[in-house]
């Protein structure tokens, strides 16, 4: 099937479809965030051994403790930073991915019994309903772009 993505601002053309990525806003990369915690490691324990061998013997052990609190507040951000959503249209299918904290999840919705609406509850995510499943969809997404996301899989849904 081809597909265009004329009219469409958020979604790419796949070889079966049309489908949207969205991730979290993340400015540091894990792999960044771990070179930045490891240069702050060597400074700030340099710093502290420093100070241990003039004398000041707790300086060190609170170093440990205070590197190891922004070691865990660092893990819980990594953990996090590569979240997503992504969601695919083919023919008859609507498929929503989620990945969060390194967990995948996936549900699949028949196209043609598909309905798509702003929830009125949790922030106005984007829902998809089929029967009494449902998925809600866009919390890596601005608020004023969701009704946007929300017609675009109408649209790709009416199409497909």
């Amino acid at each position: 099937m081809s597909v265009s993505v004329d009219g469409y601002r958020m979604a790419h053309a796949t070889d079966n479809g049309l489908q949207w990525t969205l991730r979290r806003n993340c400015s540091v990369t894990p792999a960044q965030l771990w070179w930045t915690y490891g240069l702050l490691c060597a400074v700030s324990l340099a710093v502290a051994g420093f100070f241990w061998w003039q004398g000041a013997t707790l300086v060190l052990p609170f170093a440990a403790l205070e590197l190891l609190a922004v070691g865990v507040a660092f893990l819980f951000y990594a953990r996090h930073a590569v979240d997503r959503e992504q969601i695919r249209v083919s023919p008859g299918l609507l498929v929503v991915e989620r990945e969060v904290a390194g967990r995948v999840s996936r549900s699949e919705f028949p196209g043609p019994w598909v309905e798509i609406a702003l929830s009125r509850e949790a922030g106005q995510l984007v829902e998809v309903r089929s029967g009494v499943r449902s998925e809600r969809v866009g919390r890596y997404l601005r608020a004023d772009l969701r009704p946007a996301l929300a017609r675009e899989l109408r649209r790709a849904l009416a199409y497909g």
